[in-house]
C-alpha cells in the first residue's frame, strides 16, 4: 500500500515542481535555461501515461507554473479572479499533457510533444474571451540563447526550440539510465535525444545574423516620460488630473534641461497609457496642460487617455502636435476582459456585483492599427495588453513602423513581477521585428529596448524620469514579420499529424490484442 501512495505521489509532486521550475526561469530572474529542465522533467512524468494520469499530472504542472507567475492579477481585486483565471488556463495545459503522453511512445516523440505544447499555446491565445497569451515560453527567453529564433519564425517557433531542446533532454537521460541499467545503448532514440537537443541550439547561432541594432532609415531622438502616479493600485487615478500634472510637469522639466543644455533635445515624445487620466478632447485644464508641454519640449508627443466619443469609451492614443494640437488618434484593439470589459456581464454581477462596479462601462475596440508620423519617423503603437498577441504587434510593422511604442499603465498592479513580465516581450517583440522598442510606462518600468533586444535604459519603479536617447529606425522585414502566422500552423498541423499516429497506432494495438 506505502508503496503504491509512493508511486502516486512522485510524479505528482515532480510536475508540480518542474512547473514551479518553469516559473522561475521567467523574468525578473535571468534563468532562462531552467525551462529545459522543467520540460525535461514533465517529458518523464509524462511517458507512457493512460490519459487520465496524464491528464492529472498536466494539470498540476500547469498549477505549479501559473499560480506564482500570474500572482500579479490578484494584487488589487483579490485572489478570487487570480485563482480562477490560473484554473481555467491549467485546463489548457492538461490537455497538453495527455497529448504527450499519447505521442510520448512515437519515433522522435520530443518533436511531436513539442509541437503539441505551442499547439496548446495557440489555442490558449484565442480561448476564453479571445486568449490570454501570458505565459508563452518564448516570453521567458529575452535572456537566453535560443532568443534570435524569434527572428525566424516569431513566438512560436522560439517556444518550440526551447520545449523541443527540454523534451529531448529528457529523452538522453532515458536513454543513459537504460543502458546503464541494461548495458545496451538505443541508437536510434539516443539519435533523437542528441538531435532535439542540438538543433534548436545550432539553429539559434545560425540565426544570429538575423538580429541587428543597425539604422538602415537614419536615427530619431525619442524621449520615453514616466510622470509617475500620486497613489498605487486601482485608485491610481482617483485624484483629478494628477496623473495628467505628473506627466506634463516631467516633460516640462525635460524641456528646462533641454534649454540648459544637459539633456539632447527629443524629435518625438512618447507617454504612457492613461497618461492623462481625464478626456482632454471634453475637458479644457486637460487640453491646456497637454499644449503646455507639448509646446515647452517643441516636439511631437503621443498622449494617452481615456475617451468618450459617440456614446463609446475608447483606450486611445493622441498624437498632439506642438502647433496644431491633437491630429491623429489610435484606438486599443485589443482590450483586456475583466479589466476594460466584462463579458458574461450578468452573470458575473449575480456572483458578485463588487466586479461589475469596478468595470462600469466597456470599453470599445479600435479597427486600424495605429502607425504615427511623428518628426519624420514611423511610430508603431501597441498598447500594453496588446503586447502578448503576435499579430497587434506585426501589423504595425507591415504598416510602416520603423520603431515600435508600447505605452502602457502597470500601476494598477503595484511592485508585481507583472511589469518585469510586460517588458520581456517587449524585448523579443524587438527581436522578432528588428525594430527598436520604447515602453513608457505611468509608474514603470519605463525602456528604451534596441533592435537586439538589449534594454539600454530603463527607468526604476513609482519615480518621476524621462529616457531621452537616439535610436535606429530599420525598414527591413525579417523572416518571422514575413511569414506571419505561418509557422504556428504548421505546428499545429505537425501536433495534429502526431496525435493522430498515436492515436491510431493505439487503436490498432487495441484491435491486435482482441483478435
Amino acid at each position: 500500500m506505502r508503496g503504491r501512495w509512493l508511486a502516486r505521489l512522485v510524479p505528482a509532486a515532480a510536475a508540480a515542481l518542474s512547473g514551479l521550475l518553469l516559473y522561475v526561469s521567467f523574468p525578473p530572474r535571468t534563468l532562462w535555461w531552467l525551462a529545459l529542465p522543467a520540460f525535461g522533467v514533465l517529458g518523464w512524468v509524462l511517458r507512457g501515461r493512460r490519459w487520465k494520469a496524464a491528464l492529472s499530472l498536466g494539470y498540476l504542472f500547469g498549477l505549479g507554473f501559473l499560480l506564482p507567475l500570474l500572482v500579479w492579477t490578484g494584487v488589487e481585486v483579490g485572489p478570487g479572479p487570480w485563482i480562477a483565471l490560473v484554473v481555467i488556463e491549467a485546463v489548457f495545459v492538461a490537455l497538453v499533457g495527455v497529448g504527450v503522453a499519447a505521442v510520448s511512445r512515437l519515433p522522435g516523440w520530443p518533436v511531436w510533444a513539442a509541437a503539441l505544447w505551442i499547439a496548446g499555446e495557440a489555442v490558449r491565445a484565442r480561448m476564453p474571451f479571445e486568449g490570454f497569451p501570458w505565459g508563452k515560453i518564448a516570453f521567458g527567453q529575452a535572456d537566453g540563447v535560443f532568443l534570435p529564433l524569434a527572428a525566424v519564425g516569431g513566438t512560436p517557433v522560439l517556444g518550440f526550440a526551447v520545449v523541443l531542446c527540454g523534451f529531448g533532454l529528457a529523452e538522453l537521460v532515458r536513454v543513459l539510465i537504460e543502458a546503464r541499467r541494461t548495458g545496451t545503448v538505443r541508437k536510434a532514440a539516443a539519435v533523437v535525444g542528441a538531435v532535439s537537443v542540438a538543433l534548436p541550439v545550432a539553429g539559434a547561432v545560425a540565426a544570429r545574423p538575423l538580429v541587428s541594432d543597425a539604422a538602415e532609415d537614419g536615427t530619431v531622438t525619442v524621449a520615453v516620460i514616466q510622470g509617475n502616479v500620486p497613489r498605487l493600485g486601482l485608485d491610481f487615478n482617483a485624484q483629478r488630473r494628477a496623473v495628467l500634472d505628473h506627466h506634463s510637469r516631467e516633460t516640462v522639466r525635460l524641456a528646462e534641461q533641454v534649454k540648459a543644455g544637459k539633456a539632447e533635445r527629443p524629435d518625438i515624445v512618447l507617454w504612457p497609457e492613461n497618461s492623462s487620466d481625464i478626456d482632454p478632447f471634453v475637458n479644457p485644464d486637460a487640453r491646456a496642460a497637454i499644449d503646455r508641454a507639448a509646446k515647452a519640449i517643441g516636439a511631437p508627443v503621443s498622449v494617452g487617455g481615456v475617451v468618450a466619443k459617440d456614446g463609446k469609451l475608447l483606450n486611445e492614443q493622441i498624437l498632439w502636435d506642438p502647433e496644431k494640437g491633437p491630429v491623429d488618434t489610435y484606438d486599443k484593439r485589443q482590450i483586456q476582459p475583466f479589466g476594460e470589459y466584462l463579458p458574461l456581464r450578468p452573470l458575473i454581477g449575480a456572483i458578485n456585483d463588487e466586479w461589475t462596479s469596478m468595470v462600469r462601462q466597456d470599453f470599445s475596440r479600435g479597427g486600424e492599427p495605429g502607425v504615427f508620423t511623428m518628426g519624420g519617423a514611423r511610430v508603431g503603437l501597441v498598447t500594453c495588453y496588446e503586447a502578448a498577441f503576435d499579430w497587434a504587434v506585426r501589423d504595425t510593422v507591415t504598416g510602416g513602423a520603423q520603431l515600435i511604442s508600447v505605452p502602457s499603465n502597470n500601476a494598477t498592479f503595484g511592485r508585481s513581477e507583472m511589469t518585469y513580465q510586460q517588458l520581456a516581450m517587449s524585448r523579443v517583440r524587438a527581436v522578432e521585428h528588428s525594430r527598436t522598442v520604447t515602453v513608457p510606462v505611468t509608474s514603470g518600468v519605463s525602456a528604451v529596448i534596441l533592435p537586439d533586444g538589449t534594454i539600454s535604459q530603463k527607468t526604476g519603479m513609482f519615480v518621476a524620469g524621462s529616457l531621452v536617447q537616439e535610436v535606429p529606425l530599420r525598414s527591413t522585414r525579417t523572416p518571422a514579420t514575413r511569414v506571419g502566422i505561418a509557422p504556428e500552423i504548421a505546428l499545429v498541423l505537425v501536433a495534429a499529424g502526431g496525435l493522430g499516429w498515436a492515436v491510431g497506432a493505439g487503436l490498432r494495438a487495441r484491435r491486435a490484442g482482441d483478435a
